[in-house]
């Protein structure tokens, strides 16, 4: 494992050696538009793991993405390359059909301190909740950020971080009441408490995400990379690139068939795959 390799692989240029606020916004913001969220491995034959050379041979000798607890989990062994003092945390995802909080930590992410300041770094949600920068661990407070603005809220025990956005526009019709079209202006994402895990937390989480039929991960195919401008996302047949303007983002959709799916990958995602991918949307809640 090569730190170097990594920040070609996220296209950084600058010094690494520093260990400060500005370079970690700067990786940070480099690593959600260049590697992608997504969970192509479940539909793909493969096996997700735990194990960190496993999660860097996949995500940066062969250029893929991967879900939170891969990304996110590269991310920390990042941090602790360049400096930083930084704890995992656990995350519990809010179920937005159910109104409650799934039962297990299924989200990993990073608590960063710099200069005695708190921050969540989260480099693997995806689509239209992924933040691009840290959020400082402050309750309260609106941290702006180009997808909405972000919010943490602390109740003296668990955290809980919720975005405001803008309206969606659909450019094609046909779509307009697609279940991937998100209504909701503010919406909660997910709660964590400061107890600190490790990756066998997750082994459990990770094992449950790709092999239990009710899993989101199993029931759809999901691949979404932030862009300068919004982001673009492969859901099952469907994708769609995401533009945020000033009151409203605009997203435009379309479906993909079998014979094109490879070559989308290619050209929108940098994505190869090895074996033989079959998309996957079931029926069940999730937005862009």
């Amino acid at each position: 494992m090569d730190l170097k390799e990594y920040l070609n692989r996220i296209g950084f240029t600058g010094q690494y050696d520093k260990a400060n606020l500005d370079s970690l916004f700067t990786i940070h913001k480099l690593h959600v538009m260049n590697i992608p969220f997504e969970n192509l491995s479940v539909h793909c034959g493969e096996k997700n793991t735990m194990d960190l050379h496993t999660i860097y041979d996949k995500l940066v000798k062969s250029n893929r993405g991967g879900w939170c607890c891969e990304n996110n989990l590269l991310f920390s062994w990042v941090l602790r390359e360049m400096g930083y003092k930084f704890t995992i945390l656990g995350a519990k995802v809010f179920n937005s059909l159910e109104k409650e909080y799934l039962p297990m930590e299924c989200h990993l992410i990073n608590l960063v301190e710099i200069d005695g300041k708190p921050y969540i770094a989260d480099v693997s949600f995806g689509v239209s909740c992924q933040i691009w920068h840290p959020l400082e661990l402050i309750s309260g407070k609106d941290q702006p950020q180009p997808s909405g603005v972000f919010r943490l809220i602390n109740d003296g025990v668990k955290w809980v971080l919720e975005k405001t956005g803008r309206k969606q526009v659909v450019q094609d019709k046909a779509f307009a009441n697609s279940s991937l079209i998100d209504k909701r202006l503010t919406k909660t994402m997910y709660s964590f408490t400061l107890t600190p895990r490790d990756a066998d937390h997750f082994l459990e989480t990770s094992e449950y995400l790709q092999t239990n039929p009710e899993s989101l991960f199993m029931l759809k195919s999901i691949c979404s990379l932030q862009m300068p401008t919004g982001f673009r996302a492969l859901i099952g047949w469907t994708y769609s690139e995401v533009t945020f303007k000033e009151d409203t983002d605009s997203v435009d959709m379309k479906e993909i068939p079998d014979s094109e799916i490879e070559a989308l990958l290619r050209e929108k995602f940098n994505l190869v795959l090895v074996n033989k991918f079959t998309p996957k949307n079931n029926k069940v809640s999730y937005c862009i």
